[in-house]
């Protein structure tokens, strides 16, 4: 319950700098995991956490992941620089930097027929496959949620984040 009040606590913080938005969205997503059905497949090998261009997202994860895991998984954090290199993840974080509406149909592609959660921070992304979604709403940060992007792919999103959604899509 601790968690959840600090989570709820977290999107109601006015949103300051960019770093701290990026430091926010770190949590957010390193917490998203925990809040949603996993299928068996995923549960295997290191949980990998794939960011698309945005360093400072991925250097936030990979401090605030060090040595963690999920469930008996190593939280893992990788890199890309494109779209072209992503591969084999369990979470696709697409940065702003990356016209998600543009590249959705590529990146939907590399995740296959995978249980991969696709967390996005784009106007809209929702619409274009997104399962997650970062917004700024009232100078604070949000996020909407769409669940039948994340069924499309086998995921399941917990009632409790649902509950926490600025918006959420059926």
């Amino acid at each position: 319950m601790k968690k959840v009040l600090l989570f709820l606590g977290i999107l109601l913080l006015p949103i300051a700098t960019q770093s701290q938005v990026a430091k926010f969205k770190s949590v957010f997503t390193l917490n998203f995991i925990r809040y949603i059905g996993w299928p068996e497949a995923t549960k295997q090998g290191d949980f990998v956490i794939g960011v698309v261009r945005d360093k400072e997202m991925a250097d936030w994860l990979s401090s605030q992941s060090a040595g963690k895991k999920f469930g008996y998984q190593n939280v893992v954090i990788k890199q890309f620089k494109s779209i072209d290199e992503v591969s084999d993840c369990q979470v696709i974080y697409v940065s702003s930097n990356i016209n998600f509406p543009k590249h959705a149909a590529t990146i939907k592609e590399k995740c296959g027929s995978k249980n991969t959660l696709i967390i996005t921070e784009t106007e809209g992304a929702t619409q274009h496959g997104s399962m997650i979604n970062f917004v700024i709403r009232e100078d604070k940060l949000k996020f909407e949620i769409h669940k039948a992007n994340a069924a499309k792919f086998g995921l399941q999103i917990s009632s409790k984040l649902e509950s926490m959604a600025a918006a959420i899509s059926l």
